[in-house]
């Protein structure tokens, strides 16, 4: 699996399409990232394994 995957979702704070990048060698991961586009912090959190791949989602920090 690659290290670093190019991943997009809907940012929950302002619904804008983002494009995050996701270290794919750590297996479970919870970090909070600013939106690139309105700048309000979500809660992105990752899983990864060679099976399945990766699945992120993301909430509003606040929520």
């Amino acid at each position: 699996m690659n290290t670093v995957e190019e991943y997009q979702l809907e940012c929950p704070n302002c619904g804008e399409s983002v494009t995050l990048f996701i270290d794919g060698s750590v297996e479970q991961q919870e970090y909070v990232e600013d939106c690139p586009v309105c700048c309000s912090p979500m809660l992105v959190s990752v899983s990864c394994n060679d099976r399945e791949g990766i699945f992120v989602s993301a909430r509003a920090e606040n929520a």
